[in-house]
């Protein structure tokens, strides 16, 4: 099949080349992400592939059935980005990637949780500067600490697992409990209670309209002053601006983020050279408690591979008119 990939950066390329060996696709790559103007580069193709910051709304994806696109495959997991309701009316099936290597963003989560409370990020920089002392680098211990996991899924389990490890009381919210997490350990609380229990809270949930801006100035003051706020999923389940008014007031007293609310205009590309007309993102990376990372929580070996392989299964199923089972 002829497959039109968007927003491809050398790694998807070699991934998605190595995996398609056993797969026999007609693969093409592109650097440009998929919007209303860039449709004009489909050639003969019938799938294309996206990823999250993708834009496929009604408009884009009744050009892309104009352009003879049967298919739209994500490599990724989340799919707030693309109009499900317009696809299901074109015609156009939809498959996504719904677990690839948990772990790598489980794991991702903890590294802000250690490099945050540790101030590794600090210690690194001064030992580089010959700056031996320890002032200001006091963290606390994990273990006994209260953690709330909001989403539970393949991500969030596997994030309350390694949590209950370091001997920290988990608390976990989910439409759905995980039975197999409340006999580790885990308790299924209110969304409430996490706010208002919970040192550290994590965000495992996927972004829909009942979880945007779930982290807003009203979900904020009932958390306890201090608290650490972690999130690795999508960056629309944080009122940013809120967030930023809670940090310079002290009433979250850390914030590690992979994802941003505005991050589609800037993460993936190299602006090293430039000035970033963001001013929220520039005013968070102000703040001496807040480290950011540009959505590499999936980035590790074992999930790109499963990424392309999970990928390129979906679109040969469709080919050969088989049960899509990660279909949406």
């Amino acid at each position: 099949m002829d497959i039109l990939f968007f927003s491809t950066q050398p790694y998807d390329k070699a991934y998605f080349t190595a995996a398609n060996e056993s797969f026999h696709h007609r693969l093409r790559f592109l650097e440009y992400p998929l919007n209303e103007d860039n449709t004009a580069l489909i050639k003969q193709e019938q799938a294309v592939c996206v990823f999250v910051n993708d834009k496929a709304d009604a408009h884009v994806l009744g050009l892309l059935k104009e352009k003879g696109i049967s298919l739209l495959a994500l490599r990724c997991a989340g799919f707030n980005n693309v109009d499900l309701k317009a696809a299901a009316s074109l015609g156009i099936k939809v498959v996504r990637v719904p677990a690839y290597s948990p772990h790598a963003v489980a794991e991702h989560a903890i590294t802000l949780i250690l490099a945050l409370n540790r101030k590794i990020y600090k210690s690194y920089n001064r030992v580089r500067d010959n700056n031996f002392t320890l002032s200001g680098l006091e963290g606390f211990d994990l273990y006994g600490k209260t953690v709330g996991v909001i989403g539970t899924g393949n991500i969030g389990a596997v994030f309350c697992r390694i949590m209950l490890g370091f001997g920290c009381q988990v608390l976990a919210h989910d439409l759905y409990p995980h039975e197999g997490l409340v006999k580790a350990g885990a308790t299924y609380v209110s969304r409430e209670t996490i706010l208002s229990s919970s040192d550290i809270i994590s965000l495992h949930c996927p972004l829909n309209e009942d979880t945007r801006h779930l982290i807003n100035g009203h979900s904020i003051a009932q958390m306890k002053p201090g608290v650490m706020l972690i999130n690795t999923s999508r960056g629309g389940l944080i009122d940013t601006k809120a967030v930023v008014e809670a940090l310079k007031n002290g009433h979250i007293g850390a914030l590690g983020i992979d994802v941003y609310e505005q991050e589609e205009q800037l993460f993936f590309q190299n602006f090293s050279g430039t000035i970033i007309q963001d001013d929220v993102l520039s005013r968070l990376t102000t703040f001496p408690n807040v480290l950011v990372t540009a959505h590499q929580g999936f980035f590790t070996k074992e999930a790109l591979t499963q990424i392309a392989n999970t990928t390129l299964q979906n679109i040969s199923s469709f080919e050969k008119g088989e049960p899509l089972v990660n279909a949406l």
